[in-house]
């Protein structure tokens, strides 16, 4: 259904075609809402359903930290635990669903909520991907970390291909991966539980195994519903004739920081002297998630006010900037007093760490600005300012 909201100067329209949400969750959704009371700020549903992804997030860690737990002769995550995380993965779910219904009921939709909502989605992307990670794992039995890797970039593209939608048309078209990925994660975490991780060992379908499956499945979903339907959307507003940018590079403008982001990670990932990610897979699947966080950030503000979306992120500048670096093979704790962006010294992960840091501190402070109309250039300065300071 198509979902109109009016804040002051700002129109938010949004379009969920996919029949699961119509159909299901909608209406499981307006039932959930009457509980909360009126009083409840939708924002603070929004974060809710958000710290339970994070929760989930660092629970694997704590029982997974290296993707092996679920490998043969390795001690696996306790079964209980797999009931948590399916619950709260679902729980948190739903409080995504609900919270614009939440905020249209109490008449309480703001151009902060918007920004708040959507940009928490993008932060989540990467913790909801790494955590679903842990069931397969890697070894023998499950994928490697360089394809999870990949599998990631699938999920990041087609969250930044519905706003950059947006951007172009003035409507939000709702993917549909995303409602069935969240069903079906849930549903996986709670069979994990009741059969063990040992059931996704034998194969599913003659030698096609479940790890098969489940790469497949996000790939063919990328492929074959979510770009066929951003396609077609934006061929329609072109016959239309409502399109809000008629030249390709405005059009195109939104994609080149997530494409750069992806071209340097990946670049970073096979010259690095460290390994980065076969040794901290988590942690660079963390500083990549929470730079994209930004840039989707960065755009959600351009859409929202209708201004131009600048073509280069300069959050990507200390990626850039570490591989003019010489890492040395020392602890990954930094060391006092020194910052590894600048000085050559500890390994990349530290250099992960602290860029992780920078961007946390931008990300926070690009979600409380005044529902995004600050002028542009000055959160440029601050972006730059922040750099140096850790430069």
């Amino acid at each position: 259904g198509e979902q109109i909201t009016a804040c002051g100067a700002l129109r938010y329209s949004a379009v969920d075609s996919n029949p699961l949400s119509v159909y299901v969750m909608h209406p499981f959704w307006n039932t959930i809402v009457k509980i909360f009371p009126t009083w409840l700020a939708p924002n603070l549903i929004t974060f809710s359903g958000f710290l339970l992804l994070v929760f989930n997030f660092f629970l694997m860690a704590y029982f997974d930290p290296d993707f092996y737990a679920s490998a043969p002769e390795h001690q696996h995550v306790p079964n209980g635990v797999w009931v948590v995380v399916g619950l709260l993965n679902f729980i948190a779910y739903t409080l995504d669903g609900v919270d614009g219904k939440q905020a249209r009921r109490t008449n309480s939709s703001t151009p902060l909520g918007e920004l708040f909502d959507h940009g928490l989605d993008s932060w989540a992307c990467v913790y909801f991907v790494v955590t679903v990670y842990s069931t397969f794992g890697r070894g023998s039995t499950g994928v490697s970390v360089f394809v999870l890797y990949l599998l990631l970039w699938v999920v990041l593209f087609s969250f930044i291909l519905s706003h950059w939608e947006k951007y172009n048309t003035g409507i939000l078209f709702l993917p549909w991966g995303y409602d069935i990925s969240q069903v079906t994660i849930s549903i996986v975490y709670i069979v994990t539980a009741i059969v063990g991780v040992e059931a996704w060992y034998a194969p599913f379908l003659f030698n096609f195994l479940y790890r098969d499956l489940f790469t497949t499945m996000i790939i063919a979903c990328a492929l074959t519903v979510t770009l066929p339907m951003s396609l077609y959307n934006f061929y329609k507003a072109y016959k239309n004739n409502t399109l809000k940018h008629h030249s390709v590079y405005e059009i195109m403008l939104p994609l080149v920081s997530p494409v750069l982001l992806f071209v340097l990670c990946t670049s970073w990932i096979f010259v690095s002297p460290m390994d980065i990610l076969e040794v901290h897979p988590r942690l660079f699947y963390f500083m990549v998630g929470t730079a994209f966080a930004n840039i989707s950030c960065q755009l959600i503000v351009c859409q929202m006010s209708s201004t131009r979306c600048q073509p280069l992120n300069w959050m990507l500048l200390p990626i850039a900037l570490q591989r003019n670096t010489s890492p040395l093979p020392v602890n990954c704790i930094p060391h006092p007093g020194t910052h590894p962006l600048w000085s050559g010294r500890g390994e990349p992960a530290e250099q992960a760490f602290q860029y992780t840091t920078l961007l946390t501190k931008e990300t926070h402070a690009g979600l409380t600005r005044n529902g995004g109309r600050e002028n542009q250039l000055a959160v440029c300065r601050s972006t730059v300012n922040i750099c140096c300071k850790y430069l």
